[in-house]
């Protein structure tokens, strides 16, 4: 019987990646290409993310995994995405992108001041039904494109994640799932839907929501244009994928309440599984919808961790870098030589960013 696989593409912080995993799970190719976010010299703390470049790295990672795994495209049962949570995607009525940001975009920072001051009680109220404060929310980014680019805010037709937009470049399918779009703070933890009120009651429009639908659901298949592009081919199923954090952890089996797990990458985020009726009167506690329906995750976040990593990689690690070489991996000999410190470090301690707060 002929083998047949699956391939994951991913949007991170840092980078794109394509990965192609067997029928079994295992992982037999993988490319990837590193990449950082513009910001805009007219708007402070912005970070846009570039959809027509990075889709071409993710577009060539693909083509690469395809042929180190020396498969034909026809032998992929099926193309996912996950991503970086909060980072949101804007597109006109023809599905065209006309706004981007990353995860860390900071621009909002004054329509999170104003909202918190002009209605004095929708964070909390938001937060009892979505587990998120303002903090990285999408409310207070659309906020500021009303105000900065109002061009722009009128013509989006609608929003999603960027693991949706993988899937919408791949099908030309807008559609988002919980586990991501729950983090925009537009979405209800226990309903595993937007939220149109969270929009309408801060006057702002609320007619902007794709379908929600659960990971694993088809929504579509690989257009011809996609499949030019990215070496897939065309026709074959596009999978709803989910939020980086919430697919790892259900990668290595954390899938029940109580379960908890510490996940690396650009950030760090240490989980715990929870049912539908934990909350935090205080606001301390983000809670995330799982990939795993009926599960959501509190969740605290580090900011920068593997950023961290690739600084010092790229300022102190030029002699790894060399003796890695091409395509290998510098990281694992600097992580063989870190293992040879004693605990403690010699006391020294770096601080590189604090640990998230949600309550400020």
């Amino acid at each position: 019987m002929k083998t047949s696989y699956m391939l994951a593409v991913d949007a991170g912080t840092g980078s794109g990646r394509a990965v192609i995993f067997d029928e079994n799970g295992y992982q037999i190719a993988s490319a990837q290409h590193e990449w950082w976010h513009r910001a805009d010299p007219r708007f402070p703390g912005s970070m846009d993310f570039d959809v027509e470049g990075n889709w071409s790295l993710l577009s060539r990672a693909i083509r690469q995994a395809i042929a180190e795994a020396h498969i034909a495209p026809a032998d992929i049962r099926g193309v996912s995405a996950t991503s970086m949570r909060e980072a949101i995607v804007a597109y006109d009525r023809s599905g065209r992108e006309i706004w981007a940001c990353a995860n860390v975009d900071s621009r909002a920072v004054s329509e999170v001041r104003d909202l918190k001051r002009d209605f004095a009680d929708l964070e909390r109220t938001l937060y009892s039904e979505s587990g998120q404060t303002f903090a990285l929310g999408a409310l207070p980014r659309l906020l500021w494109l009303k105000r900065n680019l109002p061009d722009v805010y009128a013509r989006i037709h609608r929003i999603s994640m960027l693991s949706d937009w993988v899937l919408a470049r791949l099908s030309g399918v807008i559609a988002s799932d919980p586990s991501n779009a729950g983090t925009t703070g537009l979405y209800s933890l226990t309903k595993r839907n937007w939220m149109p009120e969270a929009l309408s009651k801060a006057g702002m429009r609320d007619d902007i929501f794709p379908e929600s639908v659960e990971p694993g659901t088809v929504i579509g298949s690989v257009t011809e244009k996609a499949a030019r592009e990215t070496g897939i081919a065309a026709g074959t199923p596009v999978i709803m994928g989910g939020g980086d954090c919430q697919s790892g952890a259900a990668a290595i089996g954390v899938v029940n309440e109580g379960d908890c797990a510490v996940l690396g990458g650009t950030f760090w985020q240490q989980v715990v599984n929870v049912g539908p009726s934990v909350s935090d009167p205080s606001m301390d506690l983000r809670i995330n919808p799982h990939v795993v329906n009926g599960l959501n995750q509190v969740e605290a976040i580090s900011f920068f961790v593997g950023i961290v990593m690739r600084w010092f990689r790229d300022s102190f690690g030029a002699e790894e870098v060399a003796a890695a070489g091409p395509g290998g991996d510098a990281y694992r000999l600097l992580e063989e030589k870190a293992a040879c410190v004693p605990v403690g470090a010699y006391g020294i301690i770096p601080v590189f960013s604090d640990v998230m707060h949600y309550g400020n």
